[in-house]
């Protein structure tokens, strides 16, 4: 029975009470005695809380999984975390199919490692985007071959390298593929009875969907597992300040690659005059010598300047900046 009434079953246990077919007191003492069974080998060292963490954690990894590989896979790629839980890892180990594809994380600094379980048909299908297809998998399961493995790796790599950033709140981590097996019986990375929680998350690359499960140790958590709270969480996310996001942006637009153009002058020329045009000819602009170019960056106007040369090529000095003010005019 549930911990929670429905109206119907309040309605029952009221109507017994009335008429005598339950003792109030006999009711009493059953509820004294209760003991609630505990399974030593199934001890509950994940809380909800806990778990509710996990998922804030991989629900912002999984957003920069949305945006990361469509750069190498070139395909709309969704995300999303479907549950966690707590099992033992033979539950895990034993719910595996062969052949699998298991990529074995070194977590760094923390010690032991993580694994992420990718379905066969996403594998499949980024092979298949990577070697110029159109990203379908296989009709048939079959195992994978070397070539195959080596794309999957760096896939794989691309994945465990996105890890850093979702863990920062908690820990400063480095983590790094160790290997990939595509059998499960080559991947027992700590003991069947040990705990795990495992986060599942629905990849969908194109029309092709699959399932990505971490399996995250408790042995490897266990020296943050005091940090994997909500309140911790969200109190660190607060403390962040916000000239570092600042800075990191400027850093980031400093590095773009805009074109800057400068006109010399407008002309007006007959098709006949454009397409007989030689080396030597003269063009007679809307300019005089002495007055300022337009200088535009992509295609709006930010500066004045006057022409020149610096050394051996042509050049512009900067007379005037264009306000914003000054454009819509």
């Amino acid at each position: 029975m549930s911990d929670v009434l429905s109206q119907s079953e309040i309605d029952s246990l009221l109507k017994a009470l009335n008429s005598g077919e339950v003792d109030v007191e006999e009711m009493k003492k059953s509820s004294e005695n209760q003991v609630k069974d505990y399974d030593f080998a199934r001890p509950s060292k994940f809380s909800k809380e806990h778990l509710r963490t996990l998922e804030m954690i991989f629900e912002h990894y999984g957003r920069l999984l949305s945006t990361n590989l469509p750069v190498y896979l070139r395909k709309n790629i969704s995300v999303e975390v479907m549950n966690s839980e707590a099992v033992t890892y033979m539950e895990f180990s034993n719910a595996l199919s062969n052949p699998v594809i298991l990529g074995i994380v070194d977590f760094a600094p923390l010690k032991g490692n993580l694994i992420i379980e990718m379905a066969t048909k996403l594998g499949y299908a980024m092979v298949d985007r990577m070697l110029g297809g159109i990203g379908e998998p296989l009709e048939k399961i079959r195992d994978f071959s070397e070539i195959e493995l080596i794309i999957i790796e760096r896939i794989m790599t691309v994945c465990v390298d996105l890890l850093r950033e979702p863990w920062k709140n908690v820990l400063d981590v480095s983590p790094r593929l160790d290997r990939i097996e595509t059998n499960s019986q080559f991947a027992q990375i700590i003991s069947p009875t040990e705990m795990i929680a495992i986060i599942t998350i629905n990849m969908k690359i194109g029309d092709v969907e699959g399932l990505i499960n971490i399996c995250l140790p408790y042995i490897t958590l266990e020296p943050v597992m005091d940090k994997l709270n909500t309140k911790f969480w969200y109190s660190n996310l607060q403390e962040k300040n916000d000239t570092i996001y600042g800075e990191t942006i400027e850093h980031l637009i400093s590095k773009a690659q805009i074109p800057i153009r400068v006109v010399l002058g407008n002309s007006s020329v007959s098709v006949n005059d454009f397409a007989m045009l030689q080396e030597g000819d003269i063009i007679r602009l809307d300019s005089k010598v002495n007055q300022e170019l337009k200088v535009f960056v992509g295609n709006i106007q930010k500066f004045d300047a006057l022409p020149g040369t610096s050394g051996n090529k042509y050049a512009v000095r900067v007379t005037d900046i264009i306000k914003e003010d000054e454009e819509d005019e």
